[in-house]
């Protein structure tokens, strides 16, 4: 079958051999070790398991690393960063947090790394797409985010990569033009985005309309409802549904077998055990809002801004929640790789 011998050359990383050089990330200074082999090597870095699995075929999850700088304070965001990688491990799959180290590109963090990356918060840099050249050839560190992860994603041939929730088109979007790389990403890169839906701070009819025009394939994963992160309701509708990953890994195979060149994005409810009460998080939201244009703040710092003025003024709940939601993302992230792993072993 043609696709499957193309897309298991694609996941041996032998074939961009060009691209990587052999040395692991990690060492006794990490990020100054990675950096001098970048200037030696002039390619990514991949941890040994990662490369391991890759080479054989084995089901690989990417995670971002913009989820532990910017999305939670420290050491909650340590501690959640090595909860989600257990959980990929004990599910079946490898794990490989995304970052980029002293200018180094590296798929997959030592736990040292980790801690580091989560110690520095905010001073590492949010790299989306846009930012890669410029944090690279700086030799800084940058956190990636959803576009920036997809990108490394898919360069080493990584098919499902697990999240919180994607960005989308802002509130009042049709005047600011303020929309999310991560929706132009999904419309021009092959990888699987396992995630909680859009973040309900932001404009979620206008994103999926956006997401159509970008050819992305949307599905709700055990739902017709489009979910909102926090919550499982948005009152929109979901373009198509799934209930297994065996459905997941045949719509991927699907897609690379047509070349299409575009992402998946699978979303997942977050449980409702879990969920913050829909009501008190939307009113949180509306006051942050209303607060961004009091204190003038915008662009990338709008939602790290938003989402710990919701914590703060929900008591909380949706930080408990976000991590809720990505621990289940995992768990279901890494089900679709391994299925979709065994079709590209079958073909």
């Amino acid at each position: 079958m043609e696709w499957g011998g193309s897309r298991r050359a694609q996941t041996r990383v032998a074939t961009i051999a060009r691209h990587i050089s052999p040395a692991p990330c990690s060492a006794s200074n990490p990020f100054m070790q990675v950096s001098n082999q970048m200037n030696d090597n002039g390619g990514i870095q991949i941890k040994g398991d990662v490369r391991d699995a890759l080479e054989r075929g084995l089901p690989v999850v990417a995670l971002e690393s913009t989820i532990i700088s910017h999305g939670m304070p420290y050491p909650q965001n340590f501690e959640t960063a090595k909860e989600v990688e257990a959980i990929v491990r004990e599910s079946g799959a490898v794990p490989a947090t995304i970052a980029i180290l002293d200018g180094v590109p590296c798929i997959g963090l030592e736990e040292d790394e980790l801690r580091k990356l989560a110690q520095l918060g905010k001073r590492a840099i949010k790299t989306s797409r846009r930012d890669i050249a410029y944090v690279i050839a700086k030799k800084m560190t940058g956190a990636t985010t959803v576009s920036a992860t997809m990108f490394f994603a898919a360069k080493v041939g990584i098919n499902v990569f697990v999240t919180g929730g994607i960005g989308g088109v802002h509130r009042e979007g049709e005047t600011t033009m303020d929309v999310s790389s991560d929706l132009t990403e999904l419309g021009r890169t092959a990888v699987t985005v396992v995630c909680a839906g859009v973040k309900s701070i932001l404009d979620i009819p206008r994103t999926l309309e956006y997401l159509e025009t970008q050819g992305v394939t949307v599905v709700g994963y055990g739902t017709d409802e489009f979910p909102a992160f926090f919550t499982p309701r948005s009152g929109c509708k979901a373009p198509s549904r799934v209930d297994t990953p065996e459905e997941c890994a045949a719509i991927t195979a699907a897609n690379l077998s047509m070349g299409l060149q575009s992402g998946i994005l699978v979303c997942v409810p977050i449980p409702a055990h879990n969920a913050a009460a829909a009501e008190p998080v939307e009113a949180a939201i509306q006051t942050s809002l209303n607060e961004l244009k009091e204190k003038n703040i915008s662009g990338a710092a709008v939602t790290p801004y938003v989402l710990k003025r919701v914590n703060e003024l929900t008591g909380g709940a949706s930080l408990t929640a976000n991590i809720a939601l990505i621990k289940n993302n995992a768990r279901v992230g890494s089900q679709i790789a391994i299925a979709t792993a065994g079709l590209v072993e079958e073909s």
